[in-house]
């Protein structure tokens, strides 16, 4: 347990950041799984979860919980799932 008082804001604020952290990568697995999932039941009606989970990528990438080389990269990766798909 810190003593300097800098050092115990730091374990405040590091604890905070590593919730949202969490909360956002969270969100984002799961929104990858719903489109996965539809994707393998009805490709056909695919498209609008293929929006939503992109931009729930483009939202943590926005908050630097993921780089953007690797949203773009994960982005790519769903839409030619989804076109292999159809």
């Amino acid at each position: 347990m810190p003593n300097i008082k800098s050092a115990k804001k730091r374990v405040k604020v590091t604890a905070k950041k590593t919730l949202r952290n969490r909360m956002v990568k969270s969100a984002l697995r799961t929104s990858v799984k719903k489109f996965e999932a539809v994707v393998a039941a009805d490709p056909a009606n695919a498209q609008a979860q293929l929006t939503a989970t992109t931009s729930a990528i483009d939202k943590a990438a926005a908050k630097g919980v993921m780089h953007k080389n690797a949203a773009n990269r994960k982005k790519a990766r769903l839409a030619k799932q989804l076109a292999k798909a159809l």
